[in-house]
């Protein structure tokens, strides 16, 4: 028997900060012999688990006032196959080490998200995605992954084996088990050119189906109040190139400070954002910048502030009506404001049960509202308005942000929740794996 020690009084908080719990024990495992003892426990107490990673979701889907079990400790390499250009690694590894590692065999992921301090098993939890309409959400590159169930039986999950379990376990959301290793599809590694340049919101919005033609991961930011548009190209390279050192004393040191000031200010004059939004386009945005690095330097950017962010997918063909709709709803009312920038990026459809992409390449539409100094920014109507407009065009929500769906709407949504469920409730039926956050989605 091995005897596993939970720390009281830990406290849990979302990297937002916007989120946290107090979770009665608080586990770092070190091998599946101790998870298992875990699950014992909470099974003779009466109490539930919940499996964090890096915690970076902006919403409460990872807290609990119960158990929790974190897995930085079990984040190991645990075979690179050179020959199929695959990685098989523990769960609680954090894909910046991830990165790190298969650079030294040649190899990369295919497409990562803007956070890279992010564990594997949580990555594919709820559904991270980057853009490129070539490209699926992040969980479209496992091929494979183990899972340890409520009854303490391991289940080996791929393609060719428990079938419907993975296709399930590719977006897990938590509640089927822990996910003690996932195998992920590499490929070789490649240099990225990033090539940012001013445009118009009309100009991109009428050659959308150039745009994505032209660049295997474009993305373009929208700077609400306004017709500026940032576009942003990235694409392979074999050249070597420029690195930008003069934007970085703008955008971190100058930049950051004076974004962060004026939008304080701005809690006391809404008005301003506007004049905000404007200007830090005209300091950063407004002319052509490019970089080469490694691609996941380019892919990794910095989200330096805490955050409120809303972000849906909306079948492909619906973006220019749904943006120019928010655009409209931002006019009509001057009280409402919104933070720049309005970023959106696309994805390939996939077959993932609760992916947003499921059997439809997908337009994401992520709105954000800052918190100057940790300041709450009245965001609730921008909010309303956005979500309203995502729904009509048949929007899904982005599994880790916050939103304010529930059973009803996703079984709307997705074809495949009852097939979901009823696999949800086989593997775990005293739904020890559930929270707050997931008796919405359930029940």
């Amino acid at each position: 028997l091995v005897q596993v020690h939970g720390q009281g009084g830990v406290k849990f908080q979302n990297w937002a900060k916007t989120y946290g719990s107090s979770p009665e024990l608080y586990f770092q495992p070190t091998s599946v012999e101790e998870i298992r003892e875990i699950l014992d426990m909470a099974r003779q107490r009466d109490k539930r688990v919940k499996v964090v990673g890096g915690g970076h979701s902006p919403s409460d889907i990872a807290c609990t006032d119960d158990f929790m079990i974190q897995m930085g400790k079990m984040n190991r390499v645990l075979k690179v196959d050179k020959e199929k250009q695959q990685v098989t690694v523990e769960g609680g590894i954090f894909l910046s080490d991830l990165n790190v590692e298969l650079s030294k065999h040649g190899l990369a992921l295919a497409n990562l998200g803007a956070v890279s301090e992010v564990a594997a098993a949580g990555v594919i939890g709820t559904g991270t995605h980057n853009t490129g309409i070539k490209h699926g959400i992040l969980p479209t590159q496992v091929v494979a992954l183990t899972l340890l169930t409520a009854s303490g039986e391991i289940l080996e999950c791929s393609e060719s084996t428990n079938v419907d379990i993975f296709q399930a376990a590719r977006l897990h959301l938590g509640c089927l088990g822990v996910v003690l290793t996932v195998t992920f599809q590499c490929v070789p590694q490649f240099h990225l050119h990033e090539v940012a340049f001013p445009s118009t919101l009309t100009e991109v919005l009428d050659h959308l189906e150039d745009h994505l033609k032209r660049s295997q991961y474009f993305r373009f930011l929208w700077f609400p109040h306004s017709e500026n548009v940032s576009v942003i190209y990235q694409d392979p390279t074999n050249k070597a190139g420029p690195t930008r050192l003069h934007a970085w004393l703008w955008d971190y040191a100058v930049g950051y400070y004076l974004l962060e000031f004026l939008l304080w200010i701005s809690t006391f004059v809404p008005s301003l954002v506007c004049w905000i939004n404007r200007f830090f386009f005209w300091l950063l945005f407004s002319s052509r910048v490019e970089n080469i690095a490694i691609s996941y330097k380019i892919f990794n950017y910095e989200c330096r502030f805490k955050q409120h962010v809303q972000d849906w997918a909306i079948p492909i063909e619906k973006t220019k009506e749904a943006l120019l709709e928010l655009k409209a709803a931002l006019e009509n009312n001057p009280k409402m404001v919104a933070h720049y920038p309005v970023e959106v990026r696309f994805a390939r459809g996939d077959e993932i049960w609760l992916s947003p992409c499921f059997q439809r390449d997908s337009c994401y539409m992520n709105i954000i509202m800052y918190r100057p100094y940790g300041k709450n920014v009245p965001h609730l109507n921008y909010w309303l308005t956005y979500e309203g407009i995502m729904k009509k065009h048949g929007g899904r929500p982005h599994w880790a942000k916050a939103h304010s769906c529930t059973r009803k709407d996703f079984e709307k949504m997705y074809p495949a929740f009852p097939k979901f469920c009823s696999i949800r409730e086989k593997l775990d039926p005293t739904g020890i794996f559930l929270n707050a956050y997931l008796e919405k989605v359930f029940y």
